[in-house]
């Protein structure tokens, strides 16, 4: 069975690989989520807060900004 991806948002979808690796804050319709963006996916991205991986359905996602840095 042969499936086709079609990106509802390509250029937010490209915008958010660009994230990877960095510390987000991400609107959603429930609340927000601020932590490192570990993965992007076509319909969903993973954010780990404080070690807990939070799912994100880009559906429910309002806005994404970069986060400040860290202190190490």
């Amino acid at each position: 069975m042969d499936q086709v991806w079609h990106l509802q948002d390509p250029y937010f979808y490209q915008a958010l690989q660009n994230l990877a690796g960095k510390t987000v804050v991400v609107q959603t319709i429930r609340g927000s989520v601020r932590g490192v963006l570990d993965q992007v996916m076509p319909d969903f991205l993973v954010v780990d807060m404080a070690g807990n991986p939070f799912h994100i359905r880009t559906q429910q996602i309002i806005w994404v900004v970069p986060g400040p840095l860290q202190p190490s």
